[in-house]
């Protein structure tokens, strides 16, 4: 179902025209735009990001294996799912991923920022892609999973944003998560990355089950890599004047072969049972109640 976010009406239409108030959202950049006053300034991120990430994304060891590890949940925990909704979409390299991989599921996107659209738009042809703020997502009951991979963390509000997965959520439907794991990680890249925090897995997990799920599953990733990433975190954090944003990404790519390697092996293990209890990542799953 379609919610009017002016009146509250949940109604089921082809067009986006309330019934009862007749509104509908504008056109931005191609786009239906439901939070117009931010598509071009918002929190807890840069719009000039996304050209960055479409020259890293296709190439390196984490945006990779994110993917893989994402697509692996999405058929293990939710199998029979027909659509997907991702918030916070960016790029569009994790929607383009899930088509190649279940090119049978529905997939809709959604950016706060319309700069992530245009570039979405490109991995993503026939794929409907909205602006939208997440703390207020225009539907109801409409799709068998929600996803925000690395979304929660830039968001004071996080709370919000998860009651209004919980509600755009169909019954017996779920949701996939990712975030940044473990507050004593906290360094100049997450000041750089504009987080508002790092989680810890009691902390996630409460809030999702506040939000009305039941959780699944919680693991971290990226663990087979841990002491590297947390010598390489301490560092920042102690010599900030030498700090690079982009050090942690920018690696020869026989390196990068060798960490897709390791985080594929990593992959085999959460794939067989084995849930990590730190890491610089982590993945909830979890089911609407």
């Amino acid at each position: 179902m379609k919610l009017c976010l002016d009146c509250g009406l949940a109604f089921d239409q082809p067009d986006w025209r309330c019934p009862a108030c007749f509104r509908e959202p504008v056109m931005i950049d191609g786009h239906l735009a439901f939070a117009p006053a931010l598509a071009a300034e918002g929190e807890g991120f840069e719009p000039e990001y996304f050209e960055k990430l479409t020259k890293l994304e296709a190439q390196n060891f984490w945006f990779r294996s994110r993917n893989r590890l994402l697509v692996w949940a999405l058929r293990k925990y939710f199998p029979q799912a027909k659509s997907l909704f991702e918030i916070g979409c960016g790029t569009g390299f994790v929607l383009s991923g899930i088509q190649q991989a279940l090119p049978e599921v529905n997939l809709c996107g959604s950016e706060v920022f319309s700069a992530g659209l245009t570039f979405a738009a490109e991995w993503l042809p026939g794929v409907e892609l909205f602006q939208m703020d997440a703390r207020r997502i225009p539907f109801r009951e409409e799709f068998d999973v929600i996803g925000a991979f690395d979304v929660l963390e830039h968001v004071e509000e996080d709370e919000d944003v998860l009651a209004q997965m919980h509600q755009a959520t169909r019954p017996n439907g779920g949701i996939l998560i990712t975030v940044p794991r473990h507050p004593f990680l906290w360094s100049p890249v997450d000041e750089y990355a504009r987080h508002v925090r790092r989680y810890t897995a009691r902390e996630l997990t409460q809030k999702v089950r506040r939000a009305g799920y039941e959780v699944t599953r919680v693991t971290s990733f990226v663990s087979l890599l841990f002491p590297g990433l947390m010598l390489s975190r301490f560092k920042q954090a102690l010599i900030r004047s030498e700090f690079d944003p982009e050090a942690e990404y920018r690696v020869g790519p026989r390196v990068n072969l060798g960490l897709e390697k390791i985080l594929d092996a990593e992959r085999a293990l959460i794939r067989a049972g084995v849930s990590f209890p730190a890491g610089g990542s982590m993945l909830m799953v979890a089911r609407r109640n």
